[in-house]
């Protein structure tokens, strides 16, 4: 038996459930940290485990060039190599591959590139990839796609999607089923519903696990997004997991969950904490700011992260102003823990049937913004 996704209860067009898989059950909404090169960057496994997370994921482009497939596999695969038993996604490789402009050469069977490390020549295909993939474990397999940029002409959009529809065809072709296991296809089509529902009727024709929306969040604003959303939703099956890929701000997740998607993942999080910026209940902080230097309060009352229950605010700036790597890892486990907690808030009130009531109040704080009680 494949992997499942099983509805629970539904609030308007947002939805909770379960997906379960090889590796354990995971409530959605989910946010998925994300582990570039097996790694949550500044997270031991049990800091991500503490955060609440249940599923990460992982980059195929990255993992490929080093430490490589088949050296994964001979340790027993990602969730061994990364002491994470839970489920795994892996991303294709195709969006970090159609980032490296002037490195790569695209054709109509994949996609030849230069590794960004060491100028060395690889190969990617649909095929490829998914074996790849399957060298890593992952629980759930990307098929490969091109992201196209933003702006972009319909035409473009259009040889770009059915480019990927043929790919989502071959990856599924190559893709090797196993209990518990997935296949996700991935919508393309700009910015241009028409596309994005003949994307959708080309997945669905082929059959996954689960459907992911791609090419947003690349440029065209969270209105437009939110549009695309809107347009897809009632063309995707019913019983089938819906990821938003590289999204986003809390924000953006909110108004998503409220739009029908079930999961997430984005680098905004661990790259904010790393630079010192913190999303909190009562919006972005900068502890960089030179107001947090004798601020005696915890970053944000009534988080459970250990930055918050066990330093202060002055404590937090002192250690960003010295260069110090506690800082960035202790503001990264609080930004994770913030996600966390707002998509388990989310998931808590749609099956209370408020999940307008809930965003609402969550969006009010941000706006009250950060001041003494």
């Amino acid at each position: 038996m494949t992997l499942t996704w099983n509805e629970s209860a539904r609030d308007g067009y947002a939805r909770a459930g379960t997906l379960k898989t090889a590796h354990g059950d995971v409530p959605t909404p989910t946010f998925m940290p994300v582990g570039t090169a097996a790694t949550v960057k500044g997270m031991t496994a049990d800091a991500v485990r503490a955060t609440g997370a249940g599923i990460v994921l992982g980059n195929t482009y990255h993992l490929m060039l080093r430490p490589g497939a088949d050296r994964v596999a001979s340790f027993g695969g990602l969730h061994k190599l990364m002491d994470w038993p839970g489920p795994i996604l892996t991303d294709s490789g195709g969006f970090q591959v159609m980032s490296l402009a002037g490195l790569r050469k695209l054709d109509a069977d994949g996609v030849t590139f230069q590794s960004h490390l060491d100028g060395s020549k690889h190969r990617l295909t649909p095929a490829i990839s998914v074996q790849i993939q399957h060298k890593l474990d992952a629980t759930i397999t990307m098929v490969l796609d091109e992201c196209p940029p933003f702006p972009v002409t319909e035409e473009q959009a259009k040889s770009s999607m059915e480019m990927s529809m043929r790919w989502a065809g071959l990856s599924r072709e190559a893709f090797v089923p196993r209990d518990g296991y997935g296949l996700f296809g991935i919508v393309q089509g700009s910015v241009f519903p028409d596309l994005r529902r003949r994307s959708i009727d080309a997945l669905m024709e082929i059959g996954f696990e689960g459907y992911a929306l791609g090419g947003l969040a690349v440029g065209e604003g969270q209105e437009m997004m939110f549009a695309m959303i809107e347009a897809t939703w009632d063309h995707m099956p019913a019983d089938k997991p819906r990821y938003l890929m590289g999204v986003g701000t809390p924000d953006d997740l909110l108004g998503s969950i409220a739009r029908g998607i079930d999961m997430f993942d984005c680098v905004m999080p661990t790259r904010a904490g790393r630079t010192g910026r913190a999303f909190t209940s009562r919006g972005i902080l900068n502890l960089r700011n030179a107001r947090f230097a004798d601020d005696g309060k915890p970053l944000d009352p009534g988080c459970t992260c250990l930055g918050c229950q066990r330093h202060v605010r002055g404590y937090l700036h002192h250690l960003f102003r010295a260069e110090e790597m506690l800082g960035p890892m202790l503001l990264t486990w609080h930004n994770l823990t913030y996600y966390q907690t707002l998509v388990a808030g989310a998931r808590a009130a749609i099956l209370e049937g408020r999940l307008d009531a809930y965003s609402a109040a969550v969006r009010a704080r941000w706006a009250e913004g950060d001041h003494d009680e």
